[in-house]
């Protein structure tokens, strides 16, 4: 029994075709990136550490409340249920101390965005989605600092943070989902290398959505996909190859790229990763060797997809595929 559940299940979404809405937009990615005048900018980060400043203010769909949280360096933003019968009262809102003391679970919801952006409303859409799941999960996210003004290690110390101030609210580790897309997935891994080294309880599972693990950037994907890959590929111009977040550092540090490091006590870990996406190597080598290191990983590849695919959440059928299957790996 227990090899079974160590051993890595490895899915791979195969279909005659990718739906039409995905189709639509991975050809808009793709033109867009190639377009003289905005294409350098989508693939150096420059749009995505503006988008940030542009976007409208977000609320909080009925049912929720948003709790903004500063600390000492960034901020925070925890997404709670509201309660009673009427949910639209803002007087009923559910808090973090009624949270922890029912012991529910809490998402720690670490973004993507090339460790240079910072929050942005999709990742507040995502936070609902990861609310509106069964079992009533409140979920914290993090807008941890960001490169150039903020280099390696803020965002580790920023994700360390936030997951201290869950535990000393009185979370339980075991109640705690770390999850996080791109950069953020990879900042996923890196804090639990981290807390491992330190010696600090782990948290329950984590969602991995093709998580940046590799920032030097050897894997072979990043040649046999990089005519493919709409949004980063053909150009060496990219945030995937010039990244300011590592500095002076060696790119191959586990808290940098936590492709290298030590997964042997991991927490479950499910990965999801677009088959044509040139960090596709990333999540394939880190999930054989948490594999290798006795971890429970579950590793799904969407065949055709693009980077961070599950952005179109309920808009595309791979997405709403992909989101199922988060909710089925936090629900087992």
């Amino acid at each position: 029994m227990l090899r079974r559940e160590r051993a890595m299940r490895k899915k791979r979404r195969k279909q005659k075709s990718i739906s039409l809405a995905a189709a639509v937009s991975k050809n808009v990615i793709a033109l867009a990136t190639s377009l003289h005048g905005i294409g350098p900018l989508i693939q150096d980060g420059t749009l995505r550490k503006r988008v940030a400043d542009m976007e409208p203010a977000w609320h909080p769909p009925r049912g929720f409340s948003l709790v903004p949280i500063e600390m000492s360096n960034f901020s925070m933003e925890l997404l709670l249920h509201q309660i009673g019968d009427n949910a639209g009262d803002s007087e009923q809102v559910d808090t973090a101390e009624r949270l922890l003391m029912e012991n529910r679970e809490v998402v720690l919801q670490l973004h993507g965005g090339g460790y240079i952006g910072k929050i942005r409303n999709a990742y507040r859409d995502f936070a609902v989605l990861y609310a509106k799941m069964p079992g009533k999960r409140a979920v914290l996210s993090v807008d941890y600092r960001v490169a150039p003004e903020n280099p390696y290690p803020a965002a580790l110390e920023d994700a360390c943070a936030a997951y201290e101030w869950l535990l000393e609210m009185g979370c339980a580790s075991d109640k705690i989902v770390v999850a996080g897309d791109s950069a953020g997935g990879g900042l996923a891994l890196a804090l639990c290398l981290y807390l491992k080294d330190k010696k600090k309880p782990l948290p329950k599972k984590l969602v991995l959505m093709s998580p940046w693990a590799d920032l030097a950037a050897t894997g072979d994907s990043y040649e046999t996909n990089f005519e493919k890959d709409p949004l980063f590929g053909n150009t060496t111009d990219s945030m995937i190859y010039n990244n300011a977040y590592y500095g002076d550092n060696d790119p191959k540090l586990p808290y940098i790229s936590p492709l290298y490091g030590d997964y042997e006590g991991l927490p479950p870990m499910l990965f999801q990763v677009g088959g044509a996406e040139m960090l596709l190597s990333d999540s394939v080598r880190a999930a054989k060797k948490a594999k290798a290191a006795g971890c429970e990983v579950h590793l799904t590849v969407y065949d055709e997809m693009f980077h961070v695919f599950q952005l179109g959440m309920k808009m595309m059928k791979e997405s709403r595929n992909a989101w199922k299957e988060i909710e089925e790996f936090l629900s087992c």
